[in-house]
């Protein structure tokens, strides 16, 4: 399956808590679907979508 062109318009970001220089981050940027996921390392390769709610669910738990 090819895998999309990475999209310069979109404003993926990290965590405010990654840092500098590790490498194991991902990055999320908010779109009208929902959020898209990918690794850092890897930006041009494919991206997980997930629902505003799934995203919220994720980040409230990853602050427990």
């Amino acid at each position: 399956m090819p895998v999309p062109p990475a999209d310069p318009e979109r404003a993926w970001f990290k965590s405010s808590y990654s840092g500098a220089n590790t490498t194991e981050c991902l990055e999320a940027a908010f779109v009208p679907a929902g959020v898209l996921i990918r690794d850092s390392k890897r930006p041009d390769f494919a991206h997980l979508t997930v629902s505003t709610k799934a995203w919220g669910r994720f980040v409230a738990a990853a602050l427990k």
